[in-house]
């Protein structure tokens, strides 16, 4: 019997444009900001200025190159900032008090933990991912929150120390005078995955990026594969963990947190493609480099860091977009696609009919006869079976949640204060679960929520000042500010075919900087007092906002489940391409999903704003997560075309009663934060399908 061999990549010369276009634009493009740094400072580089771009860049680069591995291979993870966080506290408080065990010993345990723990890390999303068969998605983003409150748990505020004989290993100069540490730790980084892409798991890496199916059936592993990415994109954050926490000499359980939009964009910038099968470490390092670099031009034009995650989120988009242009690119796919249909239409043939979601998809022709009747007439129970089966288990798990909020409080529980804060905190993620769980049905992500949410709310705080009269005018312009932003995001992405993920996360880092800069670096003003009666105030002995919350599931439901519109969503999460084979403007749907993402995320920063009576910075960080749980135990499936907002509904409940219940407890924050990304990973795994990343 012949073995299989694995499969051989297209053969291109080793140093063609089209295999090193990536690797050659991101090294030209780290010379380009060199030479204007130069001209900038009017000097020429020194060995200063090279072991301090290096330093500062050898953390993003090693993170990067982690993530790189695993986008090659058609995943995300989104773990890297957590686990980096989690790397740098554990070394500080574990080892800075036993920092006279001499450097070399001291060095190898601290490489030896942040390796290990990191790969630790990497190794439960791998299985995950490879055996478990989860989205990749959603596995990192729990496991994300898992890591930063295990981070929190370990060290709650910035402090501790490192011996400096340890900082100096890693930023120092290695062996010689003029040799930087940092310089040396990115020239081994470059050739490790130099001799890592031609071996045959660097072949497997990049066959399954491109195809798994056909990698698979050409005898590649691919859970071991992707199982090897995770692993060791995790020891790379483990490196990078170790490397930052040598240049801090201290620990910050929030140093990796704004580190995701940078990384992404190196790897962008770097020449990777977002999808997988393209790509490599060699342009991801120098993408790093680059934005050192920028950050550096920065400092010495004295530009306010407030721009910094502006840029950086341009960066990003500008990267995505300038690769995708290619002759396989998706924007000429899209107009590949437009192109044929318009002819199809002028011809007649496309299809005429696309049936209601839940249904079978037919291409053409009548239904057969008497199938609409047939549905009608069916039991109630067996034509809402699959929505029973996904929905239900959110109310079952809060009955018990229920019970036990009852014995943890005893009698000290109030009937109407309960139900008040249910409403309330239930009111905020209800709304959030519409706008995130129709992007979700789309197939698409939300990951600018929680500074869509913030900016509008520091809006009107700002404007308002603590008075109702400018609220008439306020609270609608914030408002229309969330949709100005969901439908940038859905424009992107429709008109460029761009990751929703990237174009999402670049838009949360551009909002930042925009907050920044609208409230020069610290909110003023208070919420108007209207505002506040109806987060807080009753009617009837009940808040107003719960009264509201009534009336939204109402139409809510009627809208995603019982709607044209929402039949085109649940169509395009689907099979966006059938869609459009049946018909389909996929376009409005999606973009429209990002306008009520948009909307809602607006709409609870606002109500937020007035329950705190003030907005603050990074008010919409929690919501992210609790945005994407509630619609995951709602039964909704994750990479879209399934749920009901009924379900979405039922996650809100659970994940406000869990929260409460909690709050009856003595456990810390940083335990809360493990306990609900556990519980999301419970709920994906309890609810899975099969994914192929």
């Amino acid at each position: 019997m012949t073995a299989l061999r694995a499969p051989r990549l297209p053969y291109l010369p080793p140093f063609s444009w089209s295999r090193q276009r990536g690797t050659i634009i991101a090294i030209a493009v780290f010379a380009a900001a060199m030479i204007a740094l130069q001209l900038i400072t009017g000097q020429g580089i020194a060995y200063f200025d090279i072991s301090s771009i290096s330093a500062s860049a050898a953390t993003l680069a090693l993170a990067a190159l982690g993530e790189t591995i695993v986008i090659l291979a058609g995943g995300l993870d989104l773990s890297a900032g957590a686990v980096i966080s989690l790397v740098n506290v554990v070394l500080v408080t574990q080892l800075g008090p036993v920092a006279d065990m001499g450097t070399g010993l001291f060095t190898l345990v601290a490489l030896v933990i942040a390796l290990g723990l990191g790969a630790a890390i990497g190794a439960v999303n791998g299985f995950l991912v490879a055996y478990v068969r989860l989205q990749s998605i959603v596995v990192t983003l729990a496991t994300m929150f898992i890591a930063q409150g295990a981070a929190l748990l370990v060290l709650k505020f910035p402090g501790g120390e490192m011996p400096w004989d340890f900082s100096l290993v890693f930023t120092g100069d290695l062996i010689t005078e003029g040799l930087p540490a940092p310089v040396v730790v990115l020239a081994i980084a470059i050739l490790f995955w130099l001799m890592l892409k031609n071996t045959r798991i660097g072949t497997g890496i990049y066959a399954i990026g491109s195809d798994a199916g056909s990698a698979e059936a050409n005898g590649v592993d691919v859970r071991r594969t992707r199982f090897f990415t995770f692993t060791f994109a995790g020891m790379c954050y483990g490196a990078a963990g170790l490397f930052i926490t040598a240049n801090m000499g201290g620990g910050d359980p929030l140093i990796g947190a704004k580190m995701l939009l940078q990384i992404f964009a190196a790897v962008v910038l770097g020449g990777t493609l977002i999808g997988g099968g393209r790509g490599g470490a060699v342009g991801t390092i120098f993408g790093a480099l680059t934005l050192t670099v920028v950050v550096n031009i920065f400092l010495v034009l004295g530009v306010r860091t407030y721009y910094t995650p502006i840029v950086e989120g341009v960066i990003l988009l500008l990267a995505v977009l300038g690769f995708s242009l290619g002759r396989d690119s998706p924007v000429v796919e899209i107009t590949r696609f437009w192109r044929a249909t318009l002819r199809a239409l002028r011809e007649s043939s496309l299809p005429s009919r696309l049936r209601v979601v839940g249904e079978p998809i037919r291409l053409g022709g009548p239904d057969p006869p008497g199938a609409g009747a047939a549905i009608a007439a069916a039991p109630w129970i067996d034509r809402h079976r699959a929505v029973l089966r996904f929905a239900v288990p959110a109310y079952l798990i809060y009955i018990v949640i229920l019970g036990a909020t009852l014995g943890i409080f005893g009698s000290d529980f109030s009937p109407l204060a309960y139900l008040n804060a249910m409403l309330i905190l239930t009111a905020f993620l209800a709304i959030l679960g519409l706008g995130q769980g129709t992007v979700i049905i789309t197939g698409g992500l939300d990951l600018s929520v929680p500074w869509t949410m913030t900016f509008p709310a520091i809006v009107v705080t700002t404007l308002c000042n603590g008075l109702d009269a400018p609220a008439v005018w306020v609270i609608p312009a914030a408002l229309g500010i969330g949709i100005a932003i969901g439908f940038l995001n859905g424009m992107t992405i429709v008109l460029f075919g761009l990751s929703p993920i990237i174009v999402t996360l670049a838009m949360n880092g551009i909002l930042e900087g925009v907050s920044l800069l609208f409230s020069s670096g610290a909110p003023i003003g208070k919420a108007p007092p209207s505002l506040a009666w109806f987060v807080t105030g009753r009617i009837g002995g009940i808040a107003p906002i719960g009264w509201f919350l009534i009336g939204f599931v109402v139409v809510a439901t009627l809208y995603l489940n019982r709607s044209a519109p929402g039949r085109r969503i649940f169509a395009v999460g689907n099979s966006e391409r059938v869609s459009r084979l049946s018909g389909v403007r996929t376009g409005f749907p999606i973009v429209g999903a990002y306008v009520l993402s948009g909307f809602c995320s607006s709409l609870v920063g606002v109500f937020l704003a007035g329950f705190s009576a003030q907005a603050f910075y990074g008010m919409g960080d929690p919501y992210l997560l609790s945005s994407i749980a509630v619609v995951v135990l709602g039964g909704t499936l994750i990479t879209g075309g399934r749920g009901h907002y009924l379900g979405i509904l039922g996650g809100a409940i659970l994940f406000t009663g869990l929260g409460i219940m909690l709050s009856g407890t003595v456990l810390p924050e940083a335990v809360r934060n493990i306990i609900y990304g556990l519980v999301l990973l419970g709920a994906i795994v309890a609810l899975r399908e099969r994914a192929n990343t």
